[in-house]
């Protein structure tokens, strides 16, 4: 769980509906017609933009905002150091009874070739060619969620423009002013709320799980490479190292 994730969402959120209630109450910014143009017109601005496959596919990488493995460099680091042992020991062929355990299938695909015998310089040219589409995968979600927080506030806008025809045309009825009115404010406050709090800080947050990912795989291919080359496993281990920050090391 990333717990910079969930402070900063209780923090922004939190923070706004103190704000709130010390104001007045929940009830002024209940706005159902302005929340139909913001959230569904945000939505509908994605889908022209995007296929629906893509729109669709966006929500199941959400979770990568909130979830991260910060000892995953690490482990991986003493993975390889005990690959390099085995293959001093008894060869790369005998890294093929491992690929069963391991579960990231870059990995285990960067192993078996590596078995199978293919020359580092092929190696390298297969897994950075497959690093070039993840990476491509990767931004989509992260161009989706900044798209959306794009249009967030134009729909606000435009909910703010209906509210304000509607309380033009009735400005001889002192009762339908106030709930056009309501619209009109409302609708802004929507777009900004999703644009600022929820979209944009959530593409923000996609780019960095991806950069983090990129590396991680990264530090495979240099790994796989070492145990081609049969580096001996003090040298793979400080090449590794070089990929995180010295306090982690």
């Amino acid at each position: 769980m990333d717990i910079a994730t969930i402070l900063g969402i209780f923090s922004a959120f939190g923070l706004v509906f103190i704000a709130i209630f010390i104001g007045g109450g929940i009830k002024l910014f209940i706005d159902v017609p302005a929340l139909m143009i913001v959230a569904g017109g945000t939505l509908g601005i994605a889908m022209i933009n995007y296929p629906l496959s893509q729109i669709l596919g966006v929500f199941k990488v959400v979770k990568n905002a909130f979830f991260t493995d910060n000892t995953a460099s690490e482990g991986l680091i003493r993975m390889f150091v005990g690959f390099a042992n085995k293959v001093r020991r008894e060869g790369l062929l005998a890294l093929e009874e491992n690929l069963a355990i391991l579960k990231d299938e870059f990995l285990k695909k960067a192993i078996q070739l590596s078995i199978d015998g293919l020359e580092p310089r092929e190696i390298k040219n297969i897994l950075e060619t497959e690093i070039d589409f993840i990476r491509s995968r990767h931004s989509l979600g992260a161009e989706i969620f900044t798209t959306m927080g794009t249009f967030a506030p134009a729909m606000g806008m435009i909910g703010t423009l209906i509210g304000l025809i509607q309380m033009l045309q009735s400005m001889d009825d002192p009762g339908k002013i106030g709930p056009s009115m309501s619209v009109a404010l409302v609708a802004t406050f929507y777009g900004s709320i999703m644009a600022n709090i929820i979209c944009l800080p959530i593409a923000g947050k996609l780019r960095t799980r991806s950069k983090e990912e990129i590396l991680t795989k990264e530090m495979v291919i240099q790994g796989v490479l070492s145990l081609s080359n049969g580096d001996n496993p003090k040298i793979l281990e400080e090449k590794l190292n070089a990929f995180i920050p010295g306090s982690r090391r």
